[in-house]
C-alpha cells in the first residue's frame, strides 16, 4: 500500500521546492501521479525480478506514454484518459 493522495500531493509540493532551489530530485517510484509530475522517467523492465532490469524507455511522461514499448507509458496513458461515470 503506498501513501495516501493527500501526502503524495505534498511530497510532490517538497519536490517542486526543492527543484525551485537548485536541487536535483530522484525518486524510484510506483505511484502515477509522481510519475506524471516527472520532467524526466527510466522505464525499467519488462517484469519485476529476473524479468526486469533493463531499460524499455525514457523521456518525459508525453514520450513515455507514445512509446509503446513502455509498460509504464500504458497506464499512464489509462490514467490520463478521461473517466465516465
Amino acid at each position: 500500500m503506498g501513501l495516501h493522495p493527500l501526502d503524495v500531493e505534498v511530497l510532490l509540493g517538497v519536490f517542486e521546492r526543492l527543484i525551485d532551489h537548485g536541487a536535483t530530485v530522484i525518486v524510484i517510484e510506483h505511484d502515477l501521479d509522481v510519475i506524471a509530475n516527472s520532467d524526466y522517467i527510466v522505464d525499467l523492465g519488462p517484469g519485476g525480478g529476473e524479468a526486469g532490469g533493463r531499460i524499455i524507455a525514457t523521456g518525459t511522461p508525453s514520450q513515455i506514454m507514445d512509446d509503446p514499448q513502455s509498460v509504464i507509458g500504458r497506464y499512464l496513458r489509462e490514467d490520463q484518459a478521461p473517466r465516465h461515470r
